[in-house]
């Protein structure tokens, strides 16, 4: 029998804030040092007071503005009350009833909510001892939580909104949502049933990438599937994913809402959003950058290539460089094309080779934007041929200068006509049995003519058009 399956995902993300959520300790996700970055309130000690942090509201603000969703009019901080090590105050700082964002949706999927909260403290095992010690570096840490509907349907639905998810919060520069620095972490709910009806829903957390969300996913259906075909019942509960073994586990029974025992944090004010001025939407939107999506449109009008415009977009200083190219020649849609292909194939493969380690393409760039715009233009006027290009690229990169001048240095500029003509028939008359082998049917022969005419040329030639000249002279 075929089961349905329902997905919706928790997306935590911690914020790219000065200080933490509610006091003046520093909020740096990549301190080392255990227990540095803390304070009394952070600590929770007895009479402390928390403050909001206002930068961390605006990032969730941005967030849902460019979602497309609510924002909230009037909102206040809550008390989620729970029990563990890693949570000094016996309660989290959280959003329940009026979160600061309502709907709005990305990649299609719908959203539910997005709201402010704080992180918790860091528990590290010590297996030679057993112990287990507490780093409170992260506690505080301003957190945003993303809920969606559930509306995801496959694990690569859900792979998809999360790299989506990803990217947003970088542009906005909300958060670096670094998975491996325990900056994003994810949390799918699941569950299969034999009707369009709801079933038994799992949550599945200890996820720590985008491809194990989906490993997750993919194994709770199956698993989910297989206990309803036997005619078992799914329970609620807390799973966790072992990547090791690519298998979920049971952890705990799955508490609900009314568990936490929420209730307004009396220690904070509500606030009512439209008086504070930073915080009009107007104010807001302006200072929005252009979004992956508004960027994809973009390229697509300017008839850059699928892959290509995708590798601008999820990498934004390769997306800014090919702008900054562009923008030089804005109305040659032909230049800015040939800009692409050069950019996110030649310029990317050299960069790799340079430093493999920038998978991101986060370091500077190696030649100028201005300099490799007087490339393309080179080309486009007929003094290159597309050949020639990619080792003037490499060139200018390993020796730091103008294009003009190395091409000048090593002869690169392309051959006059009459020198192209009298190249072939230096070569037609020395390779008489090739060309008759040409004649013959021999299409290899062909190729054999035109590598002779790129070697004593030297490149200078666009080989699509010493093609044609070498048919055109042998037809005479």
């Amino acid at each position: 029998m075929a089961y349905n399956a329902t997905i919706g995902l928790e997306v935590h993300a911690e914020l790219k804030t000065r200080t933490k959520m509610f006091c003046a300790s520093k909020n740096d996700a990549h301190e080392a040092r255990p227990n540095v970055n803390i304070c009394p309130v952070c600590l929770a000690h007895p009479g402390t007071l928390p403050v909001i942090n206002k930068e961390a509201v605006r990032h969730v603000l941005r967030v849902g503005l460019a979602l497309g969703a609510k924002l909230a009019d009037y909102t206040e901080f809550d008390r989620k009350n729970y029990f563990y090590p890693d949570l000094p105050k016996g309660y989290q700082i959280s959003q329940y009833e009026y979160p600061l964002v309502s709907g709005g949706e990305l990649c299609g999927i719908a959203i539910t909510r997005v709201h402010l909260e704080e992180d918790t403290a860091s528990s590290i095992h010590d297996d030679e001892t057993g112990a287990t010690l507490i780093d409170f570096n992260r506690s505080g840490m301003p957190l945003m939580e993303l809920v969606t509907e559930p509306v995801i349907h496959t694990a690569e639905e859900a792979g998809r909104f999360g790299r989506e998810l990803q990217l947003l919060l970088r542009y906005l520069e909300a958060s670096d949502a670094d998975m491996e620095q325990g900056q994003m972490r994810l949390e799918a709910n699941i569950s299969v049933s034999e009707s369009d009806t709801l079933g038994t829903k799992v949550e599945v957390k200890n996820i720590n990438s985008f491809r194990a969300m989906e490993r997750a996913v993919a194994y709770e259906i199956e698993r989910q599937s297989e206990l309803l075909s036997r005619g078992e019942r799914v329970v609620q509960e807390t799973r966790g994913w072992d990547d090791a073994k690519q298998q979920t586990f049971s952890q705990r029974v799955k508490e609900v809402a009314a568990d936490y025992r929420y209730f307004p944090d009396p220690d904070l004010p509500s606030l009512k959003l439209s008086e504070i001025a930073d915080f009009a939407p107007a104010i807001l939107q302006d200072a929005l950058p252009e979004l992956p999506d508004t960027r994809r449109e973009r390229y697509a009008k300017q008839g850059i290539k699928t892959d290509d415009a995708e590798q601008f977009v999820s990498y934004p200083l390769l997306g800014a460089y090919f702008d900054t190219v562009s923008q030089s020649q804005s109305s040659d849609l032909a230049f800015i094309q040939r800009s692409a292909n050069y950019i996110a194939n030649d310029l990317v493969s050299i960069i790799r080779e340079m430093d493999s380690r920038d998978t991101d393409f986060k370091g500077n760039m190696p030649i100028s934007a201005d300099r490799f715009a007087k490339i393309m233009s080179l080309i486009g006027e007929g003094k290159i041929s597309s050949r020639v290009a990619k080792d003037l690229l490499r060139a200018v990169i390993e020796e730091d200068k103008e294009p003009e001048i190395i091409a000048k240095e090593r002869g690169l500029f392309s051959a006059a006509a009459t020198d192209v003509t009298a190249v072939i028939d230096t070569i037609l008359a020395e390779h008489a049995s090739v060309v008759a082998d040409y004649k013959g049917g021999k299409e290899a022969a062909l190729q054999f003519l035109i590598g002779q005419g790129m070697r004593t040329l030297k490149g200078a030639v666009d080989p699509a058009q010493l093609r044609a000249s070498i048919i055109e002279r042998i037809a005479v």
